[in-house]
């Protein structure tokens, strides 16, 4: 039998994507900060004008589904987080969004192959948010654990060498930087659309 688990080594060629939400971004931004922090320390470029990390800012944590899977399909990125949060407020509201977004996230996961990180703190009150995304612990470190641990188990699962993007390194490169090229401006200010 074979045993497949993924690793937090040889990172060095895998790709990501965050997209994050820009409503509550008192949290998403600590979050990104921690899921950035947690590839770092395993050997990724977070760099947005580098080649392993892509980001997308959508305007809220329900559009996250429609743009994971997006960049899913393109078959460029190994993993993609979803990085938002949910807090709820006077009206059932909370539970609308919060339930289409996880069902979302997941079925893009499903319908491509491509793990999509379930990135988004939903809280009772601002407090819990703040406690999840650094006051007490950053749940962004965590969410990017899960990103390179799934990453390099697909690539185990797919039977794609460690150093390989989906055995087609030859052309990858070229559609990643036309792809990066893209978010660079989101990134450097994200209220661009």
């Amino acid at each position: 039998m074979t045993i497949f688990e993924g690793s937090f080594s040889q990172t060095e060629s895998l790709r990501f994507a965050l997209v994050i939400a820009r409503f509550n971004d008192l949290i998403t931004n600590k979050l990104v900060e921690g899921c950035q922090d947690c590839l770092k320390r395993h050997g990724v470029d977070v760099n947005p004008q580098g080649t392993q990390v892509d980001y997308a800012w959508v305007p809220g944590c329900f559009e996250l589904p429609l743009v994971a899977r997006q960049l899913a399909i393109t078959d460029r990125y190994d993993a993609i987080i979803c990085l938002g949060a949910v807090i709820r407020g006077q009206t059932p509201h909370f539970e609308y969004v919060s339930a289409e977004v996880s069902k979302g996230i997941a079925a893009t996961g499903f319908q491509t192959g491509v793990p999509v990180i379930f990135g988004v703190i939903t809280a009772d009150n601002m407090q819990q948010a703040l406690e999840r995304a650094g006051i007490k612990s950053n749940h962004g470190w965590g969410y990017g654990m899960d990103a390179l641990e799934m990453a390099s188990l697909m690539r185990q699962v797919k039977g794609v060498p460690a150093g390989n993007h989906y055995g087609n390194s030859a052309i990858a490169p070229t559609a990643h930087h036309s792809l990066s090229a893209s978010f660079q401006e989101a990134v450097a200010d994200p209220s661009v659309e």
